[in-house]
């Protein structure tokens, strides 16, 4: 059971990647007011609803203790994450304060995966 918890913790991470590694792409036309969702942002933050449900499965079957609040802090942020980049996604541009936020809330969601015990 071990190796597949840390198989989707890698896959997990992938999608982090690929949602935070989509926004920093995206800084300098979000200076210049022209930035948008690219498909690698919706599909790493739909990678990490995935894999982190199955996540919180697969520690459950294998008896360790799940923080059931930390995960539900961290599910809620996602479905804001995911909102926003689905209903914007075939937009040439997005406004500036609506890409920010997006960017905010994936670091805010690694801050909580990290530091919240």
């Amino acid at each position: 059971m071990d190796v597949l918890i840390n198989v989707f913790v890698g896959l997990h991470i992938i999608g982090i990647a690929s949602l935070l590694g989509g926004f920093l792409t995206q800084m300098k036309a979000m200076g210049a007011g022209t930035a948008r969702f690219s498909p690698s942002m919706l599909h790493g933050a739909l990678t990490m609803l995935v894999t982190g449900v199955l996540l919180v499965g697969f520690n459950e079957m294998d008896g360790q203790a799940v923080n059931n609040i930390k995960v539900g802090v961290k599910l809620a942020v996602l479905f804001v994450i995911l909102a926003l980049v689905y209903v914007k996604r075939d937009e040439e541009q997005v406004d500036k304060a609506l890409f920010g936020a997006v960017g905010g809330l994936t670091v805010l969601n690694i801050f909580i995966a990290v530091l919240w015990n």
